[in-house]
């Protein structure tokens, strides 16, 4: 069997188009197909860990929970982690394959080519159909020869392809135009439709626009997608939150934490969790003055440590957080933030970075070593020994994921791992402070459990009120629902069919 393949790209990043493709996934997998998603290349720090403990990017993931499959590397074969603006850690085949300088990874074109058209074969025999995400825009004219995404795929699978436009951010005819205007013209003949993403307002006064963009690109608009607010699905990168958001309306009573806002931030939807609570909100913030008196403070995962170590004290944080948590607050570290907590960060095979060693925040008693090896599991666990409102968890489980090149020696440890990709474990993670309000661990996604989540909150002073259950199958849902009441379904099932 070979999959048919329906490609979705767009004018630039942050269109819309993971979305599209989770809500495409989901609409096809509730009708009875056997459809899957692919990213030839993602380039994000928000990863997750298939249950073989290989890393792929966020988005690819949750596309893949949406077609009803455990995510799977070929999802996703090449997944550039950004270390510092013109250097990153590529992720090929779901391991770390070599960090790279921008200037470096475009010669690498062949080889990945390979890796990545290898995994997309391998999934059009497994399935019906495969929707493939594209990356940026897709008339990136100076980034054309060293593509191994986009147009180049949609090339290679002679798929059908769906551009979609952000018309929240303006200028939608210069977009579908232009980029339309922009392809070659072999590339031109695989446009089929256009899509107008999130739209606000009533859609009947954009008719005129529609027949604008079908007349002057000579594509069919397959449907003006409203902007839908609300939706408790992971982002795919952290642009997402260069507008910090809050969630629903401000709300003077409710309990509020704020999260650092790190330049290298990495798999912040940890903190989704804690969005989808009622009489919560939640705040990134990247200056000291946007602190404020919250109820906690998180320190999340980050791809690269010590410069953001660096930068969060050049910026004025670590004297704040210091005085935050001498005076009773709570302050939590995830991962690249854990190790921050500590007294001593060192790397002297230099793996994240060009210092030796770097003095931390000192609010845990720990001490960080980074080694080359890479940790990625999907794990189990159980609380043990834990201070404070732990002490309430005590050999309760909860489960969620690892990925990290660090050791950290703690004395203090809350929490033991018993399983890593499938396999029996007896290993501890974690520091607490006496008290148990300043806290951390390797493990992502802890706030998906429930016990510590509501456990946590409550000892922060949060009140427990009736929310919705499972907002992520919600959010599916309504997605899946808006694109199959908006989108022109009978010429979409015949171009992915009949092409």
């Amino acid at each position: 069997m070979t999959a048919k393949v329906l490609v979705v790209l767009g004018t630039s990043s942050s269109v819309g188009k993971s979305l599209l493709v989770a809500g495409l996934c989901h609409l096809f997998a509730r009708r009875g197909v056997r459809v899957a998603p692919y990213k030839a290349q993602n380039m994000s720090n928000n990863a997750a860990v298939c249950p073989d403990g290989s890393e792929i990017g966020r988005a690819q993931a949750t596309q893949a929970i949406a077609s009803g499959l455990e995510p799977h590397v070929d999802m996703n074969p090449v997944l550039i982690k950004p270390e510092a603006d013109s250097r990153a850690q590529v992720i090929v085949n779901g391991r770390p394959w070599k960090t790279l300088s921008a200037k470096d990874y475009y010669p690498k074109k062949e080889i990945l080519w390979k890796e990545a058209t290898s995994a997309l074969d391998r999934l059009r025999e497994q399935y019906e159909l495969v929707i493939v995400e594209g990356a940026g825009s897709a008339a990136e004219l100076n980034l054309r020869k060293g593509d191994i995404v986009n147009m180049a795929i949609a090339r290679y699978a002679k798929a059908p392809v769906l551009l979609a436009g952000d018309i929240d951010r303006g200028g939608i005819f210069a977009q579908l135009i232009g980029t339309v205007w922009l392809l070659e013209e072999e590339e031109r003949e695989l446009v089929k439709g256009l899509i107008v993403n999130k739209f606000r307002g009533d859609i009947t006064l954009f008719e005129d626009g529609v027949k604008i963009l079908e007349e002057k690109s000579k594509n069919p608009v397959l449907g003006v997608l409203p902007y839908l607010h609300g939706l408790f699905i992971p982002e795919e990168d952290a642009v997402a939150l260069e507008n910090p958001f809050e969630k629903n309306s401000p709300n003077t009573e409710a309990l509020e934490i704020v999260v650092i806002h790190l330049p290298r931030i990495a798999n912040f939807d940890d903190f989704d969790p804690l969005n989808a609570e009622a009489n919560l909100r939640v705040r990134y913030v990247d200056s000291p003055e946007q602190i404020g008196n919250p109820a906690a403070i998180i320190i999340p995962g980050t791809k690269s440590t010590i410069n953001d170590l660096n930068w969060l004290r050049s910026q004025g944080f670590e004297k704040v957080i210091q005085k935050y948590a001498q005076n009773g607050g709570s302050v939590v570290g995830i991962c690249g933030g854990y190790q921050m907590l500590g007294e001593m960060i060192h790397d002297p095979q230099h793996v994240e970075s060009k210092e030796d060693s770097a003095p931390a925040l000192g609010l845990l008693p720990i001490n960080t070593i980074f080694a080359g090896e890479k940790a990625t599991h999907q794990a189990s666990a159980q609380i043990e020994n834990g201070p404070g409102f732990f002490a309430n968890l005590e050999n309760q489980k909860i489960s969620g994921y690892e990925i990290h090149m660090g050791r950290t020696d703690s004395q203090s440890s809350w929490l033991k791992i018993t399983e890593r990709s499938n396999q029996s474990v007896n290993v501890l993670d974690g520091a607490s402070s006496k008290d148990g309000k300043i806290w951390g661990c390797y493990m992502h996604a802890l706030f998906q459990n429930e016990n510590l989540r509501r456990a946590w909150l409550k000892d922060l002073g949060w009140e427990e009120k009736e929310g919705e259950k499972d907002p992520f199958a919600r959010s599916l849902t309504r997605l899946a629902d808006t694109l199959e009441e908006t989108l022109d379904m009978a010429y979409l099932e015949k171009i992915i069919w009949e092409n």
